[in-house]
């Protein structure tokens, strides 16, 4: 999705998950994750952690401009290095539900608009405890109005000024709405707890994370080292440096080289090229990243709902992941997030019916339909799946021209403007993806999908308490995508990683944005 207001994962690395609320259960206690860090590895087998040592990462970064502070994080580097040094109230899992992390437990009332939030006991690394008057902090500081934090928008659903502290480890937020997702606001992109008073970020940040602050030089490096009273345990590496390198070239000659052990990003072709060659391990993060073509359904000839089902048929997704992702991904069904909690999987898996498109057309008296396919080089594969589809549209007789758009304006440029364009997103609960894109009001609703019956299920579901009952809701309203919505989603691409032989433990299945991705203090090096 790719306006740098769109969440999602731009060509740079662009982290997604600004989403306000997902589920899980309604009261949660325990810690997410494990000392088990081997088992989610590219492979079993990666034996017993081993400790000590110093793991260099490559990501690419944000140039001189960069800063430490969590809440101006919208990098992926910047979220590798926030998630090192800081902790969230909570994050996302595997399936995209709400894990507890400095929160160890939740409860909402009755109605929904209000939880009561417990602590679990932390320290940050000056030995201070993480307490409720620092989280009360850090929330009012990312919904200043005079600032433009990341999570500013996911936590609007609270009403600060009523939140109150009720003990040294417990919270009670007050809600503007009755809001079953709320976990899922804890979990924000963004959302990081810093002490009470921080200000100095970039020369002495304090934070509850698994690593503390050595040194940082914007644009270039930042080392940490391991924080030995980490509430979930102590990081297995003694040091951790982020290294930028912009050019997916630049980190993978510096793993090869062995300049580095990590390198974040890698295109589908370099992971093929190197692959089960023995000089690099490849991970594959699934499901990291929906590919879509974003139809426009308030004007022509998309604001036809018939011209939009015919679109779904003339698609042939198999030959789209094939070939704009070089086969690093699976297929899609024209719904957001395929793995996560509430994705309705049991809808039929829509194939290319060509016949079927061609009478739809027909239909809508759109038999020799012409239209123009913004598509940009801003993200891997987005020229390649344009070409891919202009061919495969022509053989139901519809004329699609392709437009090249501007890597750096191409995302604000289809936010509001033309009928057709390439379009990705990174990974985020279903209900922030609905919350976000689809509602009337949603502010990157790129297929302008306004429909006030959709928007009243919306409000239904945060306000039903039964797990199964909104489940239920949640899959009325994709049924409704399904049938007749503006986003054809034909792939969900994998995140690739590439490692050296000697990184163990790296999390294989987590998309990208979630928990268990840059988990660096559960790595270790053999």
């Amino acid at each position: 999705m790719y306006d740098e207001r769109l969440p999602g994962l731009r060509r740079r690395g662009f982290l997604a998950a600004t989403g306000a609320a997902s589920l899980g259960a309604l009261a949660l206690a325990g810690c997410a994750g494990s000392d088990d860090a081997g088992t989610d590895k590219k492979g079993k087998g990666d034996g017993a952690p081993r400790r000590g040592g110093r793991l260099r990462a490559a990501f690419a970064g944000g140039g001189a401009g960069e800063t430490l502070d969590p809440h101006k994080a919208s990098l992926f580097a910047d979220a590798a290095r926030a998630k090192a040094l800081h902790d969230k109230l909570a994050d996302y899992g595997a399936d995209l539900s709400a894990q507890p992390r400095l929160a160890e437990k939740w409860e909402p009332n009755a109605s929904l608009d209000r939880w009561q939030v417990t602590l679990r006991e932390a320290t940050f690394h000056d030995g201070r405890p993480v307490t409720a008057a620092d989280v009360l902090h850090s929330y009012r500081r990312i919904a200043d109005p005079r600032q433009a934090f990341r999570a500013k928008a996911s936590l609007e659903p609270i009403d600060l000024d009523a939140s109150r502290a009720t003990g040294e480890r417990g919270i009670e937020f007050v809600l503007k709405r009755p809001t079953a997702e709320f976990p899922n606001v804890l979990a924000a992109f963004g959302a990081y707890i810093v002490p009470e008073g921080a200000s100095d970020f970039d020369t002495a940040p304090i934070g509850s994370g698994p690593f503390r602050f050595a040194s940082f030089t914007p644009g270039r490096s930042a080392s940490f080292r391991r924080f030995d009273d980490y509430w979930e345990g102590a990081p297995h590496l003694d040091e951790l440096e982020f290294v930028v390198a912009n050019e997916e070239s630049a980190r993978v000659n510096a793993l090869l080289g062995g300049q580095v052990e990590y390198a974040h990003e890698l295109d589908p072709a370099t992971a093929r090229a190197h692959e089960g060659k023995g000089r690099v391990e490849i991970v594959r993060l699934r499901n990291s990243a929906m590919q879509a073509f974003c139809m426009k359904t308030d004007r022509p000839p998309f604001d036809d709902p018939s011209v939009r089902q015919a679109f779904f048929l003339i698609a042939d997704r198999r030959e789209l992941v094939d070939g704009a992702l070089s086969g690093a991904g699976v297929i899609g069904n024209d719904l957001f997030g395929k793995g996560y909690e509430y994705y309705a999987d049991g809808l039929p898996q829509r194939e290319q019916d060509l016949d079927r498109a061609r009478a739809l057309l027909k239909r809508a008296g759109a038999e020799k339909l012409e239209v123009t396919l913004d598509t940009s080089s801003v993200a891997a594969g987005f020229t390649e799946a344009a070409g891919i589809f202009r061919d495969q549209a022509a053989k139901a007789g519809v004329t699609v021209n392709v437009r090249m758009g501007s890597k750096d304006s191409y995302w604000a440029d289809i936010l509001d403007n033309g009928t057709l364009c390439c379009y990705r997103s990174g990974a985020m609960p279903i209900e922030s993806h609905i919350s976000q894109r689809l509602l009337t009001d949603s502010t990157t609703n790129a297929t302008k999908w306004k429909h006030k019956d959709f928007d009243a299920l919306y409000q239904q579901a945060q306000s039903t308490r039964d797990a199964t009952e909104r489940a239920a809701v949640y899959e009325r309203m994709q049924r409704r995508l399904y049938t007749e919505g503006g986003f054809l989603i034909w792939g969900f691409a994998d995140w690739i990683i590439g490692t050296s032989n000697a990184v163990k433990g790296v999390a294989a299945e987590a998309p990208a944005n979630t928990l268990d991705w840059a988990r660096f203090d559960k790595v270790w090096l053999a």
